[in-house]
This record gives C-alpha cells, structure tokens and sequence, in this order.
C-alpha cells in the first residue's frame, strides 16, 4: 500500500498502520466484485441503448411476494423525523450536530469535493464529534461548540464508482467507498457502540440489489474481523437511480439484517432517467424547474417507496428540498419557507417517516408537518400505503405536462454547471447558488440535459430553435462574461472557472455520455 497524499500534522492518527493494513483487507477480499459490478453497469447500460428497457426482476418475484421484515432498528434512530445533510468540514459537523435535527448525515459523497485534505481531516473531525472532542474558531473569533443533546450521527461514505486516487494497493487505486467506510468503522464502531449508538451508514449510488449484497458482505466482514456484533452497522439506501427503482424490495431483503430504511434521492434519481435513457429523443425532461415531486412519475417512484419500506418494517425517508432560507432577504427568505413547507406536508402526507434538510434554519420548518402526522407517535410505519403500488410503465412514462425546454433553462444549466464545478474544484461541494443548495447531483442534472438536448437532433427549444452544441458555446461566451461581471475581475481571476470550462466542455461535447462528472473533475484536484 502506498499513501501517496500529503500528510499533515494528525494524518498519522486517523491513517495508522492498523487502519491502513484493516483498508487493504477489505481491498483484497471486495475489489474484484466492486469492478464486477462497475462491468455490469456498462452491460445493463448497453442493454437499454439497444431498447431493452428496465422493469420488475421476475427472477425475484419471491422476494417481492413473501412475508419478511427486516432486523430490529436501534432505539436511537426509530425517531428520524428531520435529518440534516452537510459536507464533513469542522464548522458545518458541529452546527449540524447542534440543528436540532434528529440525524445528521455526514457526507462525503455529493456534498464534499474529496480533496485529500477534506478526506482525511473529515474522518478526524468525525472521530473528535463521537468523542465530543470537537470545536472550531472562526476567523471573526466566534466559537463552536457541541451541545450536550446532538443529533444521531450516520455517514455516507462515496459510491462504488469512485476511487481514492491518494493511496494505492499494487498497481490500483483504492476504492473510495471501501476507504471511507474503512476508516470511519475502524476508528468509531466499538466507541459508537460504548455511548449508546452504532456505525450509522447511507448507502448513495446503487443500481440494484446485488450492489447491495456486496456492501451486506462488506459490513459482515468487517464486523466479524473488529469483533463487533453482527448487526451493529445499520444502513440507509439511497434510491436515486431508476435501475434500483425497480429492485427496492429486494435491496431491503439483501441488507435485511442491516438495514434501517430508504431515502428518496430526488435530485440524482432525476440525473439517472436523463443518464440512463440519454440517447432516446422521446424520453428527453423538460427545464430542471419543471420536474417536480408531483409530476407523475416522480410522485409513483415517491409513493411506492414508503409502500415498501412499511411493508418490510423499514423507516422511509424523503428527499432535499433544494431551496434554502436568507437572513439578508425577506423575499428570498419566504419564498424558501414557503417551498420547504409544501414539500414537507406532501411527504408527512405521503407517509414518510423523515425528510432532509440541508440548513440549520430549516429543521423547524421541515418538523411541524411530520409532529402533525405522527401524533404522539415516533415514525409512521404503522401507514403501509397499500394503495401505493405501481406497474412498470408508472416508473418509465416521463412526460410532464405542458413541459418545454426553454432558452432560460438552456442558459441556466450551463450557468449553474459551470459555477457548481468551480467551487468544487475550489474544495466546495455544497454551494448555495442563486438560493438554492446545490451539490453534485443537481449539477449532473444541469450538464446532463445539456448533453442530451445537444446530442439529439429533433430536441427544439419552445421558441423552434434547434439545440446544437453551436447555440451551446454562444451561450456559454455569454454567461462567462455574466459571471465575471457577477465576481468581478480580480476574483473571476483567481477562481478556477477556465478549468470549469474545460470540464464542463468535455462532458457536453463529447459524443458518448460521461456517467459521473466527478470522474472527469477528479482529474483537477
């Protein structure tokens, strides 16, 4: 093994020979079916391209069909009305921890730019948070501290498509998620386990149910080598792509004994359709804007998740709403409230048993409509929403009415891409932009329509325009210059924005459908 990223005063504790050698077990023992499954995602892919369409599995229609339950869920996450979501710096882990919130999901997936830095000093700030060893000074000199009541930790360590590129085994990279969740449990699990709580997992990316399997062997594994009771680890699963759409039930019964519940991952299950089916001119969304919770096909994916979780005794949770309050701007500030209370009443209505929010100002907001719902209760899985049940074609008609695509929302996503991509260049992967939160799934979303508008031919804006990749680059002159003028010329020249260009180009011009962003950037950082 070889760690080939900077080391900085306190690295050593977190990388330590033990954790390090614990890394390259798991390494060795899951490697080989971690590019198993990356082979069968461009397999599966391949297979839609040429029309096979995905649906229902009727090879496991038994598990669909049968009575089971997943294990029992520990005390302290029965209750998960409001969760709070956030990169995994100093200052945002010690706000979270304090919202108010019942969880707080540490992230460093979508929310982090993985700079070796915000890596590694993620996994110790994580480490001195469990052990209430954490605080932070700004720069204006104001203090952070944990209080005494803190939210239920969970972690999501980075998708199995991704790799750690500063620490090497032979001649590879290591996974990234093996790594992240390596050094997270082998630092934390047996502490968790002394103070009341446990390992505490989101699990981001997958695309069906023997994904799932492999991370229910890693967690076997793992608890088997530390001597933590198997079972300890508890996991929820985000279902963010359309291929684990149709195999949620039987993703619960592989983690059945680790499993705690779902989450609806609204912004990267909308980037998969696009993804999945770019190629295909009539299964082409409209403006992001207009692709809401409520469109049809969003509202059945919505519906039929908290069905099955119910069913199985497992917690649903929903989604981000993007939209994030302003303590400058009063307007700003209600239209954002307003927002955030429509789609929370909608999924305490629907029968989730918790939501997400991504700003400590938030929590109250999103946490009136689920005490409504509940009652003197802790959750609602009592609600199995046996009304919620959906054929394939629900999940697969993607037509919205009175949809268009619009010279605005053209220029939009090219705006928003190119600001997203160079602040995470910068090591920001949560930014608020024009006030709503955006992370790396809402910017796949922004680059992902660019693509498919441009690269098939019949796609006209609502005004007859054609969209070709020469009405890309003439809008792409003029929002640059939009964005100097929005920074200025000194800041515009000390950010990144020539290489956010240069990514952004790459991934809209090239003939074939990059599958992740992140992939291409990494390469900058």
């Amino acid at each position: 093994m070889q760690v080939i990223g900077h080391n900085k005063p306190g690295f050593e504790e977190i990388l330590s020979n033990d954790a390090l050698q614990f890394i390259e077990l798991l390494h060795h023992e899951f490697n080989g079916k971690r590019k198993e499954i990356l082979q069968t995602r461009i397999v599966r892919q391949a297979e839609i391209d040429e029309g096979k369409l995905p649906g229902f599995l009727p090879e496991t229609a038994d598990v669909r069909s049968r009575e089971w339950q997943v294990a029992p869920i520990p005390a302290d996450i029965q209750d998960r009305r409001v969760e709070i979501t956030g990169p995994v710096d100093r200052k945002m882990i010690i706000n979270a921890l304090n919202s108010g919130a019942k969880v707080f999901m540490a992230d460093f997936e979508d929310a982090n730019s993985p700079t070796w830095e915000n890596v590694v000093e993620g996994q110790i700030n994580l480490r001195d948070a469990i052990r209430k060893q954490i605080d932070f000074t700004a720069e204006n000199g104001k203090e952070y501290k944990l209080n005494d009541d803190v939210a239920v930790l969970m972690v999501r360590p980075r998708g199995w498509h991704l790799h750690e590129k500063h620490v090497k085994i032979g001649d590879e990279f290591l996974s990234a998620s093996l790594f992240d969740f390596g050094l997270y449990f082998f630092h934390n699990a047996m502490k968790l386990l002394e103070i009341g709580s446990g390992p505490y997992f989101y699990l981001p990316k997958l695309e069906g149910h023997k994904e799932a399997r492999l991370w229910n062997e890693v967690f076997e594994f793992s608890q088997e080598k530390l001597d933590i009771p198997n079972g300890s680890i508890k996991a929820t699963v985000l279902i963010e792509t359309i291929l684990a759409a149709f195999e949620m039930e039987e993703i619960i019964y592989e983690l059945r004994d680790h499993l705690a519940g779902l989450n609806a991952g609204r912004w990267d299950y909308i980037f998969s359709i696009i993804k999945k089916f770019c190629n295909f001119p009539e299964y082409v969304l409209p403006d992001r804007s207009q692709i809401t919770m409520t469109v049809p096909f969003m509202h059945a994916y919505a519906d039929s998740l908290v069905h099955i979780c119910h069913k199985h005794g497992a917690h649903a949770i929903g989604g981000m709403s993007a939209f994030i309050p302003s303590r400058r701007d009063a307007e700003v500030n209600k239209v954002a409230l307003e927002n955030v209370t429509a789609d929370k009443e909608r999924e305490a209505g629907q029968g989730y048993d918790g939501t997400w929010v991504a700003h400590p100002d938030l929590v109250a907001v999103a946490v009136e409509p689920f005490n409504k719902a509940f009652g003197n209760r802790v959750n609602q899985k009592d609600n199995l929403r046996a009304d919620a049940q959906y054929k394939d074609a629900d999940y697969l008609t993607f037509s919205i009415q009175g949809g268009k695509i619009t010279e605005a929302g053209l220029r939009l996503n090219i705006n928003v891409g190119i600001l997203y991509i160079e602040s995470w260049l910068r090591g920001t992967g949560a930014a608020a932009i024009y006030n709503l939160m955006e992370d790396a799934a809402t910017a796949e979303i922004s680059r992902a329509q660019i693509w498919q508008w441009i690269h098939n031919s019949e796609i006209v804006l609502n005004d007859g325009r054609e969209a070709t990749l020469d009405l890309y680059r003439k809008f792409l002159d003029e929002e640059l210059k939009k964005i100097e003028q929005m920074f200025g010329s000194k800041l515009y020249g000390q950010g990144r924005f020539q290489e956010a260009v240069e990514i952004l180009n790459k991934l809209v011009e090239k003939p074939v459908f990059e599958p992740f962003l992140t992939l291409q950037a990494y390469n900058y950082l």
